[in-house]
């Protein structure tokens, strides 16, 4: 359970009042505990407890990744991982195959078991942080508040973590994926959260025959048009990608014309294969450029600049009192 506290956000100098909520979450190696971030942001105190032991753990974030909604929990007492195996993980579950999420919904003192489908894969928004689509898996098995963090699993092994539902849908609930959990933990490796990087390249469809011909390119229904580079871009994308390029192939992935790529059998947008990257790192692309093919190589890096359009954790609002009136930046919570 966590005790958490977060800003009142029409008052800037004052903090609501501690509030209890409950959650889930599973042993992974390093005798380490995955849950959402969202289950520990604010947090005051972080309280776990083992299955069928009524003994309370004082626990602490070691990592949280607001988005990407993924933490990482420490706990200061070997004994609480006495007898516990770490789960280790699997891949991206096909869609139809069956998987069992566990977790506390509604909290209780008995693990819930609920058998489920998965219903589709594809770039849903992550609630969490407000501004991020991210790869994401739906299920036809409940998840209520109580089930995120724990785990999804499927042949004995964790397929992904629940961590949202749907107001207004019914038999949904949705599920980060290894994809995604792979590339957090793969980030973290170095004691340090960069956060997931953003390509700063916005795709447009390029299926008009007129202006693939124009581009003299193949009527083959492949290539997107890259539209523009957003203002995040590094000068090193600016000198790699040019406006009216097209992205033929991103890594081993060819791009179809309507800017998506066939993902381990699902029809997801192209862009999604950047969020697998890590920050300071780069992506092979294949573009089209005046009639001829180009192989470069992208760097990618996280996007700080649009912190504001996202939901707000971690640090209190500034503020500023003048004349009576209070200045405080603008952001997603006002």
């Amino acid at each position: 359970m966590t005790f958490s506290q977060s800003p009142d956000w029409t008052a800037p100098w004052r903090m609501n009042p501690v509030q209890r909520s409950g959650g889930s979450g599973f042993v992974i190696k390093g005798k380490r505990i995955m849950t959402n971030a969202h289950v520990a942001s604010w947090a005051r105190e972080i309280i776990v407890r083992r299955y069928q032991d009524p003994r309370p753990y004082a626990a602490t974030v070691e990592f949280i990744a607001h988005d990407c909604d993924l933490a990482v929990l420490k706990v200061a007492e070997e004994s609480f991982f006495t007898d516990l195996e770490p789960l280790e993980f699997g891949d991206l579950p096909a869609v139809r195959s069956a998987v069992i999420t566990y977790g506390y919904p509604a909290g209780g003192e008995e693990i819930s078991y609920t058998r489920g489908v998965v219903s589709r894969i594809e770039a849903q928004s992550y609630s969490h942080s407000g501004n991020r689509r991210l790869l994401c898996a739906q299920t036809d098995a409940a998840i209520n508040p109580g089930n995120s963090g724990g785990p999804v699993i499927q042949d004995g092994r964790v397929v992904g973590v629940a961590f949202q539902n749907m107001m207004g849908l019914e038999n949904t609930g949705f599920f980060i994926p290894p994809p995604v959990i792979e590339r957090f933990l793969t980030d973290i490796a170095d004691s340090r959260y960069d956060g997931v990087p953003d390509s700063g390249i916005r795709l447009s469809p390029l299926q008009n025959p007129a202006y693939r011909q124009l581009l003299k390119l193949p009527d083959n229904n492949f290539g997107a048009r890259v539209d523009n580079l957003l203002p995040i871009t590094s000068d090193a994308t600016d000198q790699r990608l040019k406006p009216d390029d097209v992205l033929l192939r991103v890594g081993e992935f060819p791009v179809a014309s309507d800017a998506t790529i066939l993902y381990r059998g699902n029809r997801v947008t192209a862009t999604m294969l950047f969020d697998f990257a890590q920050s300071g790192g780069s992506v092979p692309l294949r573009l089209w450029r005046d009639g001829r093919e180009l192989d470069v190589q992208l760097p990618v890096y996280f996007n700080a600049k649009d912190r504001a359009a996202g939901n707000q954790y971690d640090v209190a609002p500034r503020y500023f009192v003048f004349g009576g009136l209070v200045f405080t930046p603008l952001s997603f919570e006002y």
